[in-house]
């Protein structure tokens, strides 16, 4: 829509809005001290090292996971490390009625939710030709409906709140067609979340952030299969997969206080890979 002059000098009511009352110390800002933080398909991978970021800057953490009950233990562990509370609860995020009821079991348990980690996904790398139906709905179950679901439940919260911050885990397959396996399903799935994240940033911008992180090659189970690492390597800039130590930060600063002028964005981190 085209604006004149004289509408651009018009005083919006409401406009501008006053800036948190954040730390100024910008170390400050980055700490998680009395926050409460979901992160689902925490058991391992980006999902654990995400959840740990959080425990280490002092947030109270709940790990959602589904067949990998190593997140029980993982719980424990992160609450006697860092004097935090965290829990873990078994949710299969592709079915609503889970969801809703974990959610709510976590503001019971915890009292509110400051941040939701959208991170658990899966991928079935197999053109579509060899794919079946099943293993099509399976990878848009989770990956898709598996974010509408906690998007819905966990938002609901936030705006009974009137606060909260969504971080969706994307991927690079959702930015190009060039990745070194066929995975046209996967890809697919990762652009559909990219661009729902962005929606819901200016839908909910009365009461809460979103941002989504848009992770290449890590060295997890979710990582370069074998017949595409020697490729993974090449394309990327930096030669290599990446650590999850390495994408910790990058989750922490959406989650905490230092990002707070920031929503709706797309945050990729992939070592280079997708460069022209």
């Amino acid at each position: 829509m085209s604006m004149t002059t004289e509408d651009c000098t018009k005083v919006r009511p409401g406009f501008p809005r006053s800036v948190p009352e954040t730390p100024e110390n910008v170390l400050e800002q980055f700490q998680m001290r009395d926050k409460v933080v979901i992160v689902t398909g925490a058991a391992d991978g980006i999902g654990l090292a995400v959840t740990e970021a959080m425990a280490e800057a002092g947030a109270n953490v709940a790990l959602w996971y589904n067949s990998n009950d190593a997140a029980i233990e993982k719980a424990k562990s992160l609450g006697e490390a860092y004097k935090i509370k965290a829990a873990a609860y078994q949710v299969d995020v592709s079915q609503a009625e889970q969801v809703s009821r974990s959610i709510a079991k976590v503001v019971e348990d915890f009292g509110k939710i400051d941040v939701f980690v959208a991170n658990a996904g899966m991928a079935i790398s197999r053109p579509i030709l060899e794919q079946t139906l099943e293993e099509y709905q399976k990878q848009m179950s989770v990956n898709v409906d598996g974010v509408v679901f906690c998007s819905k439940y966990a938002g609901e919260v936030f705006k009974s709140q009137g606060f909260g911050n969504l971080i969706i885990t994307s991927s690079m397959s959702g930015h190009i067609v060039n990745v070194p396996v066929d995975q046209p399903v996967y890809n697919a799935t990762k652009a559909f979340v990219t661009h729902f994240g962005k929606s819901l940033a200016r839908e909910w911008r009365e009461f809460a952030r979103v941002n989504i992180v848009s992770p290449g090659f890590f060295d997890t189970k979710m990582g370069a299969n074998p017949l595409a690492i020697n490729e993974a390597y090449r394309m990327a800039a930096l030669g290599r997969q990446g650590h999850v130590k390495e994408i910790k930060a990058l989750y922490l600063y959406l989650a905490s206080d230092a990002s707070t002028y920031m929503t709706g964005s797309d945050v990729l981190i992939d070592g280079g890979y997708v460069l022209p």
